[in-house]
């Protein structure tokens, strides 16, 4: 996760090394290994070191994540957005995680696109 979450992606893909150098090659990114306990997960860094997003195996604690991009959208009020998807035909994915005092969830929008509902838990 990042301070700024609400500049925040992961991808989440079968090979994150074969990923992640295409990305290094295609935009000239960085990556720098974050440890996920016995695999690395990657954070991506642009030329001047700004945070792009991270790049993930699909297994371990992100083997239920949806493939592909997935932005963080910030709400102040996590519990009043969260109990909103369903009753406004959106599927929550997963369950809740946390980071330290920030929480997450994966969501499908009713149009099929995934997100990630994140609040920093200053709010709710």
């Amino acid at each position: 996760m990042s301070d700024s979450a609400g500049d925040w992606r992961d991808l989440t893909v079968a090979d994150a090394v074969e990923t992640s150098t295409f990305y290094e090659k295609v935009l000239g990114w960085q990556k720098e290994p974050l440890d996920m306990g016995g695999y690395n997960d990657f954070v991506m860094k642009d030329a001047d070191g700004q945070v792009k997003g991270g790049i993930c195996h699909r297994r371990g604690p992100n083997q239920d994540v949806p493939a592909g991009w997935i932005p963080y959208f910030t709400t102040g009020e996590f519990d009043e957005a969260l109990s909103q998807v369903t009753a406004c035909g959106g599927e929550q994915l997963t369950a809740v995680r946390t980071h330290g005092t920030a929480r997450f969830v994966y969501i499908k929008d009713p149009s099929g696109a995934c997100f990630a509902l994140y609040s920093d838990g200053s709010g709710s």
